[in-house]
């Protein structure tokens, strides 16, 4: 199993878009058994994801099971939860663990217990182990997808220590640039100052069973939301994106790879780009499929399907090249 964290420390990237889409091609073309976990507070895979019945289940009859369950029994001191109730997801052919606004109210918790971790007591470290717990639950799976917010705190923090890797959309705006300046270095603190912890453990036994090795790397990144024009039958971006574009590469290697990926070599670590595909995303986010399966009966007339088998081509395109990573990078 490995597990892949879908992060960028900036908001509006499409990011939520991408990882269901992603996750949903290895599974309908690859063959892969893939699991989706909502891990932003905001519920956008969530939204995308659940039917309309299971929402209401979820959310208005509050009947179903959400990722805060997964965290709630730690806030009272009653351990790791039991049971884990995930959904599925036929549109998409991935199992799928629901999102909850407020995982949010788990911030302080997971925040508290980050200070006894670093010192080594126990239950600040199975709290910051909360998600590794999780993982070791999901071994029948090919790959574990967590969708996140865009943020450093603590929520994050816990998550990107417990996956094997992480993905970042970037849209071609400065601020996306700057959102990956320094993440490298605050995840090698994490890291560091984790390890501190464990060395300093009162009760190993307290973690029996839970994978403690920190080893996330950096599997890529993945360009979005540029307009496009076609430049001698080339579909390119408009000048405009082209130097913030041109830019991603150096600023990778500097904060990412040059900082946590050290010791990998000739890695290509541009997974793709994704252009603005306007109208047809509403439309898989209203009829929840992916945009790569859309048809007429979705309300896709005209030129959108040329947009759903452009979409189709560059989401195949990614999924390979997100696979060749992973198998450089073990």
């Amino acid at each position: 199993m490995k597990s892949l964290a879908m992060f960028n420390n900036k908001g509006g990237v499409g990011k939520t878009t991408l990882v269901c889409n992603l996750a949903s091609y290895l599974a309908d073309n690859f063959g892969k058994k893939v699991l989706i976990i909502d891990a932003d507070p905001q519920c956008n895979s969530t939204v995308n994801l659940l039917s309309d019945d299971d929402f209401d289940k979820v959310y208005y009859k509050r009947e179903g099971f959400t990722i805060y369950d997964t965290i709630l029994p730690l806030f009272r001191g009653q351990g790791y939860a039991k049971d884990i109730e995930l959904y599925d997801v036929p549109n998409y052919k991935v199992k799928f663990l629901v999102g909850d606004p407020r995982l949010s109210l788990m911030e302080d918790l997971l925040s508290n217990d980050w200070r006894d971790a670093v010192s080594g007591l126990p239950r600040g470290l199975r709290t910051t182990l909360v998600f590794s717990e999780l993982l070791g639950r999901c071994n029948e799976y090919d790959f574990v997808f967590f969708d996140m917010g865009p943020s450093l705190g603590s929520l994050n923090r816990s998550i990107l220590l417990a996956c094997d890797y992480f993905i970042s959309p970037m849209s071609s705006d400065i601020f996306s640039l700057l959102a990956i300046e320094n993440i490298g270095q605050t995840l090698n603190t994490w890291k560091s100052r984790f390890a501190l912890g464990l060395s300093n453990n009162e009760d190993p036994s307290a973690l029996d069973g839970i994978n403690t090795e920190t080893d996330l790397r950096f599997a890529g990144y993945i360009t979005q939301q540029y307009t496009a024009k076609l430049v001698d039958g080339i579909k390119r971006p408009v000048k405009a994106y082209e130097q913030i574009l041109a830019e991603i590469p150096d600023i990778v290697e500097k904060e990412l790879t040059g900082v946590i990926n050290k010791g990998y070599e000739h890695v290509d670590y541009n997974l793709g780009s994704i252009p603005n595909f306007h109208s047809v995303i509403p439309m898989s986010q209203t009829a929840h499929k992916p945009v790569y399966k859309l048809d007429h009966t979705d309300g896709v007339v005209g030129a959108h399907f040329t947009k759903v088998r452009e979409y189709e081509e560059i989401i195949r395109g990614i999924s390979e090249n997100l696979l060749r990573n992973l198998e450089v990078l073990r």
